[in-house]
Parts: C-alpha cells; structure tokens; sequence
C-alpha cells in the first residue's frame, strides 16, 4: 500500500509517497505561509496532488507542529503557524479527497522511528528529538500515547530545575532549555564571549563574534578532537541522560531513541547520556535497563511515520 506522508512545519512543507515498506518513491517540498491557514492547506493539497500524480496512493498522513485534540481531528495552537482551533483534517480531505489522517510532528516521527526505524523490533519506546528544542514521543505496547486530551509527551517541558532558565512555553527549567541545540549554542556562546583560552577553536569558526556561533559549529569542532567543544556535548548528553532516568522511571522503555540535529555528534553525545542514565536510574542495578541508541530515519521521521499513520487508518478505520 502506497501513501503520502507530509510535514508541516513553520517554514517549509516536507513531503514524500511512502511504501509499505518504508521506502520513499518520491519527495516533493512547498513553502508554509505561516500566517494564512487557508494558504497552507491549499499547499500541501497541491504537493499532495503533485506527489500523488496518476499514482496508486490510498491515504495522506499529516505530521503537524502544533497541539492537536484528541479526536486528530483540528490543530488547538500551533507556536510557528497561526493555526487557532483549525479543522485541518476535514479541510484538506475535502481538496484531495483521500483520507487524512493528522498527528504531532513527534509523535509521527516516533512512530515511523517505530515501525521502519531503529525501534522496529520493540514495543515500548521512548524517542528524544534534541534540536532547536527536544520533542519526542513514546510508544507503549506497540500505541502511541497521547494522553486524555490528546497533548501527552511534550517530553523537553518536563522540568528538571526548580526556578532555572526560562522556556518559551512560559515555565521556568524545562528540561528543553538544558538538554538542546540551543542549549548547547549559548552554552559555546557564552565560553567565546568570556575570552577564555580554551574557546579559541570555537572562537576562530565565528570570527571571533560569538553571537554568529552555531551548533553546527561546536559538533564539527568536537568531531575534529576540540576539548572544549567535546566538554560541552558532554555537559549537554549529561542532562539529556538525568532527564531519560527520570523519564524511564516512569515509562520503563525498553529503548531509548536520541534523534534530531544534535544527534549527528554520534558516541560524542551518547556516552556521556548514557553514562549519566545508568547513574540516576532508579534501582540501577537491580532491573533491566534501556538501550540507548541514535534514531535512523533522521529528517525523514516526520514523513515515514505520518504515512505509515495512514496506512494503518485505512487498515484499521483510526
């Protein structure tokens, strides 16, 4: 069965027609305009119609930015796109007429992580996104949880610091403001600014302006053997492992997915989280623990697990 899987995010609409199998036959983009609903859905119906062509493609699955109700049927809020209670599902069944099936851009990403990637062979799975923020997903025996209201796992809000830094969803220590890619940006910012010594590789990528650092930066720098740069990885895979044994001590997952930008720092980023896992995980030593491993599907989460929902809508009717 062949399907179309899209992601909507704040900037660009990703798309792909998706095999059973997970192989991806085409991939097609469009622009978002972010403060015109109505545009939005008229340009992914029309990356749908182009991906489709004269194709055998049964479903559309839409992986969106946003909080979604419980039914998946409208986007409550969306931080990036000025969606406010929109009936996205209907509005775009009704251009392609095909069944549309819609889903957190997490949650579809954990679940193509799931079905087609790195997490295919277990049930119970928790998937970390560390980028600009961290977003995830959880699956427990083999269905995705999504909560009472339909809003569950919004993991990098969980807070790990009484009264810390201030997130963007107004709450103060989230485990987001420790544990990402922008994290580990300001971190590396405010070690060029200090004109310390040991930031002078990471000094010399920016020009010696820090405010034009990247993460791209510090990884690169921290692959070529930088201490300073492998010392903030380190630092950043150390909260993103207290915060995964807080997670699990809840969850119990048999693996552990890291994926998301960040993540290409490979073993830089992964020991030093599983390090801090095996030491803050309750009663260590004592039971199972997860594996902790990379994410495979990379960029293509998004759109292999929003097509592998539509497969199972027209398979199953949800």
């Amino acid at each position: 069965m062949t399907t179309v899987g899209l992601d909507i995010g704040g900037t660009k609409i990703l798309g792909a027609v998706v095999e059973e199998d997970g192989t991806i036959l085409a991939r097609g983009k469009r622009d978002t305009a972010a403060e015109d609903p109505t545009a939005i859905v008229a340009a992914a119906a029309d990356l749908v119609d182009e991906l489709a062509g004269d194709g055998d493609v049964e479903a559309v699955g839409v992986a969106v930015a946003g909080f979604l109700d419980r039914e998946r049927e409208r986007v409550v809020f969306a931080p990036n796109v000025s969606w406010r209670g929109e009936s996205l599902r209907a509005d775009l069944a009704a251009l392609v007429r095909l069944p549309v099936v819609i889903e957190n851009d997490a949650n579809a990403a954990t679940w193509g992580e799931f079905v087609h990637g790195s997490a295919k062979d277990v049930d119970d799975l928790l998937f970390l996104t560390i980028g600009t923020g961290v977003g995830g997903g959880v699956v427990t025996d083999g269905q995705l949880l999504r909560g009472a209201f339909g809003m569950g796992a919004e993991l990098g809000h969980m807070r790990v610091v009484p009264n810390g830094r201030l997130c963007g969803c107004g709450i103060h220590g989230c485990l987001e403001q420790y544990a990402s890619g922008t994290a580990l940006v300001r971190s590396a910012q405010h070690l060029v600014a200090s004109g310390a010594p040991e930031a002078a590789v990471l000094a010399n990528r920016c020009g010696g302006d820090a405010r034009t650092l990247t993460g791209r930066d510090v990884t690169d720098a921290a692959m070529q053997g930088d201490p300073a740069a492998v010392g903030l990885l380190a630092e950043l895979g150390r909260w993103l492992g207290e915060g995964v044994a807080s997670l699990a001590a809840i969850l119990d997952p048999e693996v552990v997915l890291i994926g998301g930008g960040v993540s290409q720092a490979g073993a830089l980023l992964l020991d030093p989280a599983r390090e801090a896992f095996t030491e803050h995980l309750t009663g260590r030593g004592f039971r199972p623990q997860a594996r902790l491993l990379l994410a495979e599907l990379l960029d293509d989460a998004g759109v292999v697990g929003a097509a592998a929902l539509a497969r199972d809508l027209v398979r199953t009717g949800r």
